[in-house]
């Protein structure tokens, strides 16, 4: 089902792409926005900290615990939320310990490591999105120098292979800031001097040298997405929640034909004759939407003449609903296709001096509250001219200002239009 669904979606993106050149960008560049959300997938990491070294020493020399002599650069980039690769490169000072004889050397190290989001695999955004925890494995290559040594820097230096694992927790700053801890683990392989570099290991014992490093430092997201792969679900997440906005965007609410996010006139009544853009059309060219004719055909037995004649029929008309004014994304120009029932609130007015009538403005869940509050008055105020305009006593129609409709505040972007509108309600 969802590859035919996926199917019909590009017919309708290439249908829809050009009808909005013409008139209606929003819809597309709303569409898009919840359907291809994108992430960054590059940082950086600048860290420093404390280090520990866990054997070989010569006898009486031991590092102190812990130093504070640690510094990481590295750059990473995620494949998809859950994994990535990251290099990085680091120095540790190494100095004695309290009763150690004195000595200082200085090690070098890059590494290539895997990187697992064990936030995103374990879902911790099903209850947070502050909180995240990295794992990184993988190896590099070491350089281990006396500190008072002379020469470059691969002169008189020991040089090994390396093995590292870690944890990396993270607290979200912003979108664009992290701040890291990180506990790593790095096995040598092949350590020929000790750590206080004063004895050479040619002993065959190729792995006994290990370091331990706890280090604090911040993380920055490149790229132009408002979101990195660290904090958001997985792919396979974000295609089923694609699919779930393309097929409730391709939802024809009211049964003409059109899917809703194409829909200009989104509440026609049954059986209405609607053109490509699901406006009704009006056959016979009086002003009156033909599926108004035809709710009143049905439910009076009588003619538009006949109700235009009728205030109890108009009452009637007005109370049922059917009469609504539907507006384009941030517009407070009507769409010509929804006036055509204004003209039965027009004679009602006529026909009842006294009558009042609250003309209601309402705006979707797009913007903010006062924005769409300002826009709602603006839409019922364009209605109200509508209908003085046609000959109703200004004095009898009342404007109310609703701004958004909090019915639509969870409901798709598809969904929205029906939100835009304007409704009749007699005091």
């Amino acid at each position: 089902m969802k590859k035919v669904v996926l199917s019909i979606t590009l017919l309708v993106g290439l249908f829809s792409t050009s009808y909005a050149q013409e008139e209606e960008t929003y819809v597309v560049e709303e569409v898009t926005e919840t359907v291809n959300p994108g992430y960054n997938k590059w940082s950086i990491e600048a860290q420093a900290g404390a280090n520990k070294t866990v054997g070989p020493h010569a006898g009486g020399y031991y590092t102190e615990t812990p130093s504070f002599y640690n510094v990481n650069l590295g750059v990473r980039y995620m494949f998809n939320p859950k994994f990535g690769l990251k290099l990085s490169g680091g120095y540790d000072r190494l100095k004695e310990g309290e009763d150690s004889q004195r000595f200082r050397s200085d090690f070098y190290r890059v590494d290539l490591s895997g990187v697992a989001n064990l936030g995103r695999i374990m879902n911790f955004e099903d209850w947070t999105n502050t909180f995240g925890l990295l794992a990184h494995a993988g190896g590099g290559y070491g350089i281990l120098k006396a500190n008072d040594s002379d020469g470059g820097l691969f002169d008189n230096s020991d040089q090994m292979a390396l093995v590292s694992a870690g944890l990396t927790p993270q607290l979200k700053l912003s979108n664009r800031v992290v701040l890291t801890g990180d506990l790593t683990y790095t096995k040598t392989i092949e350590q020929n001097k000790s750590w206080d570099y004063t004895t050479n290991r040619r002993n065959g014992r190729g792995f006994d040298g290990s370091i331990w490093n706890a280090t604090l430092g911040l993380t920055f997201y490149l790229g132009g997405n408002s979101v990195h792969a660290d904090w958001v679900p997985d792919d396979t997440t974000l295609l089923e929640d694609r699919i779930a906005n393309i097929e409730e965007m391709l939802k024809d609410t009211d049964g003409d034909g059109v899917a809703d996010y194409l829909d200009q006139e989104p509440n026609s009544a049954p059986g209405a004759v609607v053109d490509t853009r699901g406006r009704t059309i009006d056959h016979n060219g009086n002003g009156i939407p033909d599926d108004i004719e035809e709710y009143i055909k049905n439910n009076q037995g009588s003619n538009s003449t006949t109700v235009l004649n009728d205030s109890a029929l108009l009452e009637q008309l007005i109370n049922s609903g059917i009469i609504n004014v539907y507006f384009d994304y941030d517009s407070s120009k009507p769409f010509d296709a929804s006036v055509g029932g204004v003209k039965f609130v027009t004679e009602y007015l006529k026909q009842n001096p006294n009558a009042q009538i609250e003309v209601i403005g309402y705006a979707d869940p797009k913007g903010g509250d006062a924005y769409n509050k300002a826009l709602s008055q603006r839409r019922a105020d364009a209605v109200k001219n509508i209908l003085v305009s046609q000959g109703a006593n200004s004095s009898n129609i009342s404007t109310v200002a609703m701004g958004i409709d909090k019915s639509f505040q969870n409901s798709t972007v598809s969904a929205h239009q029906l939100a835009r509108r304007v409704i009749f309600r007699i005091k």
